[in-house]
């Protein structure tokens, strides 16, 4: 039992290790994810890379190569274009009822996040930011109160987050999530899911000037 549970703590963080990688640029697309080199850098068995290997694969992070190694996922802008009007359905829902349903506590724990987010983007840290952006956008999703909402976005959660951090103007992003936690502070749910439908627009167009700056075989048309 004590082997099987190393075994468990073992691939959760090279599953974790390698996401971040992933989500954070480390690994670009179409990087070759070779387990044996994987293994030896992260001082592991290979057991516990092919395992998160295989998680990534079903959160979308990683593509299979018949008989080889996996890479990492180049989203083609179809792939783009679903991701973007799968955040409009979820986010506009997930602020109204976030309005709706917040509690003192919960704004509190949001407020925290937002705070974080500020000192990151204040400091020119991109890289800080940017992952307070994506957890000021789990917190939401966490205190909508849907489990159904939030069990779709764990499905989704990584190649979200991937969405969101493909952007380089950190205090843009903060103005305007304190502009949707106002609104979520004052309970008004339509204002918080027009701020929701016009924060995607801006993540939209810091994606495109993001993009027009990565070298071409970044995303596949």
């Amino acid at each position: 039992m004590t082997g099987v549970t190393h075994s468990e703590g073992e691939s959760a963080r090279v599953t974790r290790i390698l996401r971040e990688e992933i989500i954070g640029g480390a690994r670009g697309p179409g990087s070759r994810l070779v387990e044996r080199e994987i293994a030896a850098a992260l001082g592991v068995s290979r057991v516990p890379v092919r395992e998160a290997l295989r998680v990534l694969l079903a959160e979308g992070l990683v593509s299979p190569r018949p008989n080889s190694w996996m890479t990492v996922r180049q989203f083609s802008e179809r792939d783009i274009e679903e991701l973007f009007e799968m955040r409009a359905a979820i986010d506009s829902l997930a602020f109204a009822l976030a309005a709706r349903n917040a509690s003192a506590s919960e704004l509190a724990r949001l407020a925290l996040a937002l705070s974080d987010e500020s000192k990151s983007a204040a400091n020119g840290d991109a890289a800080a930011s940017r992952a307070g952006s994506a957890a000021f956008h789990e917190i939401v999703i966490e205190i909508s109160g849907n489990s159904l909402l939030a069990e779709i976005w764990r499905t989704l959660s990584g190649r979200m987050r991937w969405l969101l951090g493909q952007h380089d103007h950190p205090i843009e992003m903060h103005e305007e999530h304190a502009r949707l936690y106002a609104a979520l502070a004052s309970h008004d749910e339509e204002a918080a899911a027009a701020l929701a439908l016009a924060h995607l627009e801006t993540s939209r167009r810091a994606f495109e000037r993001h993009l027009a700056l990565e070298p071409e075989d970044s995303v596949q048309g």
